[in-house]
């Protein structure tokens, strides 16, 4: 029986997988008509196994020498012509070559020429950006060179060329190979295809496959809310597949009943804060690096939205290795940067909230009396929000000390909405209370929900910008309220000062009469003078 598979490229006879023949057949068309390409995409996203495909099929092809070489091994090396030694032994021994010295720098090129090979060769490297800039720099530029020699070659049979190197396909996360070589890539022939997440219809059709086979039914919602989760990614898409149908120690899924909803809600909690996920924790790595980690802290930021552009090195760097995407603002047509999906930025979220604010104990003292907050039925929110203030005036000078600043030395503002969702979790640590964060634009929109007594409370929080940007957020919390089918929404808006004019005229609950929703604001002052 197939199984869902989330780490390395699949097998198509063990494996549930999504064909990609339209991928698969654009990359051998490119190739066979003689394009140099570079196939990228995130780790994990499918790139090796296409080529896998890709290659099988060019082995099908008597017209050509088909050739796939995988340099992972040689990511550590950093000396050039021990690189093209390796590279050069590889080929020589696959094609069965009559060369019996060392290739060095110089004759590297030797190998593709019509005395040695006999047909036109299709070339496929993968993990090729893994290797030394360096040799990076010195491959592309000998490809750069065979492709032009090529193209002015007046001979017009293929096999008659000076060189038969007939199409190369350069396999990595980096879109352009050498865009962080300050020389500039030699590469200026290629071609680039991007290797994309799966659509929704790929993701069902997976796993309607797996109900097919089992008959053991998922949930619509179930499948759907994978896919939001994920935004197709197919290495986390085959992992939820794992979970929510092999289980694990936490988890046995009950092969006799539908795969629910519930069943979703407990695993993702787990994925979460439990499981360990290779593609997930590189994610994260990556994206907690200097300096790359100011840019995520700027994307939480929910006063402003981040324009991308494929130049900027931080956007580049966080684009091609899965930690963030973009979209395209239909009020301005302009694209800008999001999370690369609600799970990533999910994670993120959580990991920034505990790096930063590990010890947060002894917010209730042992005998203090909490029914002003909750009772055995219901949580007054405004209550609760007052406290925290007082909590944050009263610890700042430890608490944010050593915060991240911009440099202006404005603590980040996510910092605030990290801590206020810790100081939650801890407060109601021992209450049968859940909360967690929901992200429903994939930018710095968060909402923390608070779960209690069959009853959910929604917090949208936001920083005060302006008196416009105010009126929005109170037409956006009634609408995410509709959406989460609630009659009252929370508005929790930071703010570096507030005087208490402002704050009764600002303060107060406002009615949404079109959709019998009230909104509730409450401010966080921020002056800790």
């Amino acid at each position: 029986m197939r199984t869902f598979s989330s780490y390395g490229p699949v097998d198509k006879h063990c494996h549930y997988y999504v064909p990609r023949e339209m991928h698969i057949e654009t990359i051998y068309k490119q190739l066979t008509e003689g394009h140099y390409l570079t196939v990228w995409a995130p780790r994990q996203c499918g790139k090796t196994w296409i080529m896998n495909e890709v290659y099988r099929k060019l082995c099908e092809n008597n017209d050509y020498c088909a050739l796939k070489i995988d340099l992972e091994n040689l990511k550590l090396v950093d000396h050039t012509e021990t690189i093209i030694k390796n590279m050069s032994q590889r080929i020589i021994k696959k094609l069965k070559l009559p060369i019996h010295h060392d290739i060095d720098l110089n004759t590297f090129d030797y190998l593709f020429s019509n005395e040695m090979l006999e047909k036109p060769l299709i070339l496929i490297l993968d993990e090729f950006d893994a290797l030394d800039e360096n040799a990076i720099a010195f491959i592309v530029s000998i490809f750069r060179h065979i492709y032009n020699t090529r193209l002015s070659d007046n001979n017009t049979l293929l096999h008659e060329k000076e060189y038969l190197l007939h199409g190369v396909a350069l396999i990595g996360v980096r879109s352009v190979i050498g865009i962080e070589n300050d020389r500039g890539s030699p590469f200026n022939i290629q071609r680039s295809i991007h290797i994309p997440n799966l659509s929704y219809d790929e993701t069902k059709a997976m796993f309607h496959w797996y109900e097919k086979e089992t008959g053991h039914i998922l949930d619509q919602d179930v499948i759907e809310k994978i896919y939001h989760e994920t935004s197709g990614h197919p290495a986390l898409v085959s992992w939820f597949g794992e979970l929510i149908t092999e289980g694990y120690e936490a988890y046995v899924p009950d092969k006799t009943k539908p795969i629910t909803m519930k069943d979703f809600d407990e695993i993702y909690s787990d994925a979460i804060h439990i499981l360990p996920n290779n593609t997930i924790l590189n994610i994260i790595s990556k994206a907690t690096q200097t300096p790359y980690n100011e840019l995520i802290l700027d994307l939480f930021n929910t006063k402003m939205t981040i324009p991308f552009r494929f130049d900027d090195k931080l956007i580049n760097y966080l684009y091609l290795n899965g930690v963030i995407d973009y979209q395209v603002r239909l009020e301005t047509k302009m694209p800008s940067v999001k999370f690369s999906s609600p799970f990533v930025q999910t994670r993120l979220f959580n990991y920034y909230s505990y790096e930063y604010f590990k010890n947060m104990d002894d917010l209730i003292t042992p005998f203090e009396d909490m029914s002003n907050i909750v009772t055995s039925h219901a949580i007054n929110i405004k209550n609760l929000l007052i406290r925290y203030e007082q909590y944050l005036k009263k610890t700042s000078h430890w608490l944010l000390k050593n915060a991240p600043r911009r440099s202006d030395l404005k603590i980040y503002e996510a910092i605030y909405h990290f801590n206020l969702y810790k100081y939650l979790v801890n407060f109601f640590e021992n209450y049968e209370i859940s909360v967690w964060p929901e992200f429903p634009t994939g930018n710095g929109k968060v909402d923390l929900i608070i779960a209690y007594s069959e009853k959910i409370y929604a917090l949208e929080i936001k920083s005060y910008k302006d008196k416009p940007g105010f009126d929005k957020a109170i037409k956006q919390a009634s609408k995410y309220a509709q959406t989460l089918k609630l009659n009252r929404i929370y508005l929790v808006i930071f703010v570096e000062n507030i005087d208490e004019t402002n704050r009764s005229l600002f303060e107060k609950t406002h009615h949404a009469q079109d959709m019998e929703i009230d909104i509730e604001v409450v401010f966080i002052d921020l002056d800790y003078s």
